[in-house]
């Protein structure tokens, strides 16, 4: 008999008032064991939000990636793969990566410090691409790179603002992502990740 774990979803409280919790509550929840540390979640605006299951072909371009940025990274930049990435009191989010200056320190981030912001996606493109994106856009990173894991394209964000980012672009496989803020040791052509 296959008895299945409750869901940890729940939408029994749609329409009524809901109790926000900031990011110093959530830490403190997860040293207190009420929540396990490696949950996926991210809080935006004070309410926890569970993320998509990562598939397998995320995490085989996220490694590829990684590998490839880890040898070009220049020795004043830091890369930091899936950190919370605290963004106010209430919101934090959990990118696949973010790059910065290593003088500016993890625990320092903002979101203006932010170099690169990179999300891989592949059941979560539409959420990466709408209303992740406006949230980064509000905290004013200043580019953010959405990578379809599926079909190995990518959309870049830049010029943040409140009302969303006011530059995207389209690229292909074949296409050189250059970034604008990170140093051009970062840029690449998704086609040429060795992707195993």
């Amino acid at each position: 008999m296959n008895v299945s774990a409750p869901s940890r979803v729940t939408r029994a409280a749609e329409g009524l008032p809901r109790r926000r919790f900031t990011v110093a509550e959530v830490e403190a929840m997860v040293a207190a064991g009420v929540m396990e540390e490696d949950e996926r979640i991210e809080l935006i605006g004070g309410e926890l939000v569970p993320m998509s299951p990562k598939g397998n072909q995320h995490e085989v371009v996220k490694v590829a990636l990684l590998r490839r940025w880890y040898r070009a990274a220049p020795d004043d930049c830091n890369l930091a793969p899936e950190t919370t990435f605290r963004l106010s009191d209430d919101t934090y989010l959990e990118p696949d990566v973010v790059i910065y200056r290593r003088a500016e320190g993890l625990r320092r981030l903002s979101g203006p410090a932010a170099l690169l912001v990179v999300e891989i996606a592949d059941s979560s493109l539409r959420y990466d691409m709408g209303r992740k994106a406006a949230l980064y856009a509000s905290f004013g990173v200043r580019e953010l790179w959405v990578v379809d894991a599926v079909k190995l394209s990518a959309r870049i964000f830049r010029a943040p603002s409140d009302k969303g980012y006011g530059e995207t672009l389209d690229f292909s496989a074949a296409d050189r992502l250059v970034p604008l803020v990170a140093p051009a040791a970062f840029a690449l052509q998704l086609d040429e990740l060795e992707i195993e």
